[in-house]
C-alpha cells in the first residue's frame, strides 16, 4: 500500500462479471471479511461480484498467485472471469510475459493464454464427478444426474461437477423463466451441499450452444460465472446433450468452452477488461 489508510485497486470485468483487485505481492495481508463487503458494495463501496487479490506465486512455474473473495467475505477457490482478468492484469503489469503462462490460483494451477483483442483463454483443470470431491453428500458414486427432495422441497434434479469449486447445473427449457434465487437459495442452504455450491440454469439451443444463468455462493446472481460455464458445458456434455466445444451465452457476454476428453481439462475463453484504477481511503 502506498500509505497508511489508502489501497489502490482495479476495477475490472471478464463478460460483466466484475472485480475490485488488489496487489499484495509486497506482502501486505489479505482483506478481511468486513473490508471485502465495504469493497463489494455497489452504493457505498466500489462495487464488484468477488475481490481478486495479486499475491506472490506458489508454485516454481507460475508468475503469480491469485486469491478470490466473494462479496459477502467469504473465500471462493475458483473463478474462471477472474483467472482471465488477473492474467490480463499480469500483462499489463509486466510480470507475464509472451503469449503463454502460469497462474496459481487456490486450488490449482492453470496455463493462461493470451489471444488477442482483450481475449484471454485459461485452462481450468479436469472436471471432478466424484460427490466426495464435489462435495456432494448422501452418493457414493457418481451419476449424470441426481434427484433429490431438498429440505422439504420439491425434487430437484440436477447434475454435479467441481471445477475447483463445486457446481449444480440444471436443464430447464428457458433460462429466462428460471427460479434462480427459490431453487439456487434453496441448493445453497441444503443438506446435500455441505460447502454450499453455485447453481446454473442451463438452456440447450444446439449441440454446440447453450445459454446460461449462474447463481452463485457468497454473491448471487452474477451476469457472467466463468467455472460455471465449464460446469455447465462438463454436466451437459457428459449427459449426451452438448458437445465437446460449446459457446455459453450469459447475460454479460460470450464465453467458449471446450472440453477435448474426459481425461482432459476444461479450457474457456473470453473477455478481460479494465474499467478504472482508484484508491480506497479507510
Amino acid at each position: 500500500m502506498p500509505m497508511r489508510g489508502t489501497l489502490r485497486f482495479s476495477k475490472m470485468h471478464g463478460a460483466g462479471n466484475d472485480f475490485v483487485v488488489l496487489d499484495l505481492r509486497d506482502g501486505a495481508p489479505a482483506p478481511d471479511a468486513g473490508l471485502c463487503r465495504a469493497l463489494a458494495d455497489r452504493h457505498r463501496g466500489v462495487g464488484c461480484d468477488q475481490i481478486l487479490t495479486i499475491e506472490p506465486p506458489r508454485s516454481a512455474s507460475a508468475v503469480a498467485a491469485y486469491g478470490i473473495w466473494n462479496a459477502d467475505g467469504s473465500p471462493s477457490q475458483q473463478c474462471g472471469n477472474g483467472a482471465r482478468c488477473v492474467a490480463a492484469w499480469l500483462v499489463r503489469d509486466g510480470a507475464a510475459h509472451g503469449d503463454r503462462f502460469v497462474l496459481d490460483s487456490p486450488t490449482r494451477t492453470h496455463l493462461a493464454e493470451v489471444l488477442g483483442d482483450g481475449r484471454y483463454r485459461v485452462a481450468m483443470g479436469v472436471p471432478e464427478f466424484m460427490p466426495a470431491r464435489i462435495p456432494l453428500a448422501g452418493h457414493d458414486a457418481a451419476q449424470d444426474a441426481y434427484d433429490v427432495a431438498s429440505d422439504g422441497e420439491a425434487r430437484v434434479r440436477f447434475g454435479a461437477v467441481s471445477m475447483g469449486n463445486p457446481h449444480a447445473v440444471i436443464e430447464v427449457p428457458a433460462v429466462d423463466d428460471a427460479p434462480l434465487q427459490h431453487i439456487g437459495g434453496t441448493l445453497q442452504q441444503s443438506r446435500w451441499f455441505p460447502e454450499s455450491v453455485n447453481v446454473g440454469f442451463a438452456q440447450v439451443l444446439s449441440p454446440d450452444r447453450i445459454r446460461l444463468r449462474v447463481f452463485e455462493r457468497g454473491v448471487g446472481e452474477t451476469l457472467a460465472c466463468g467455472s460455471g460455464a465449464c460446469a455447465a458445458v462438463a454436466v451437459l456434455a457428459r449427459q449426451g446433450r452438448v458437445g465437446r466445444e460449446v459457446a455459453v451465452s450469459l447475460p454479460g457476454g460470450e464465453l467458449h468452452i471446450a472440453w477435448p476428453g474426459d481425461d482432459a481439462p476444461v479450457t474457456m475463453a473470453g473477455p478481460a477488461a479494465f474499467v478504472f484504477e482508484g484508491e480506497w481511503i479507510a
